[in-house]
């Protein structure tokens, strides 16, 4: 399947990739190759976009939704995480009063460096 026909199964975008990692300890995180993805809660990039951190191209390989109740720690340590539990204690902390719930559905944005 093309990338074309990859992003046309997927729903239409709900943002722009520019606001995919905006928090700067991430963007740091990223930019040290210890974050390979981004969880949204929209669909914030199509698959072969490319995403500018600090003069840096990233490319966005894969978009998939995903229930928070799949993260394994595995998918934490691609967030820049050691567990399942850290990720969620710092996404808690971004949204205050958000309740985390293992139904709730959110976008996976998996990238990587662009080589140049």
């Amino acid at each position: 399947m093309s990338i074309e026909q990859e992003n046309a199964a997927l729903p239409p975008k709900t943002c722009t990739i520019d606001r995919l990692v905006t928090v700067q300890g991430d963007v740091d995180k990223v930019i040290a190759g210890q974050k390979t993805a981004t969880r949204r809660n929209g669909r914030y990039a199509d698959i072969g976009e490319i995403m500018t951190l600090e003069g840096r191209n990233f490319v966005v390989d894969r978009v998939y939704a995903q229930s928070l109740g799949e993260l394994t720690d595995e998918h934490a340590r691609q967030e820049g995480y050691d567990s399942v539990e850290d990720y969620k204690q710092a996404i808690l902390s971004f949204h205050p009063g958000m309740p985390w719930l293992p139904h709730m559905k959110v976008w996976v944005h998996e990238f990587s460096p662009v080589q140049e």
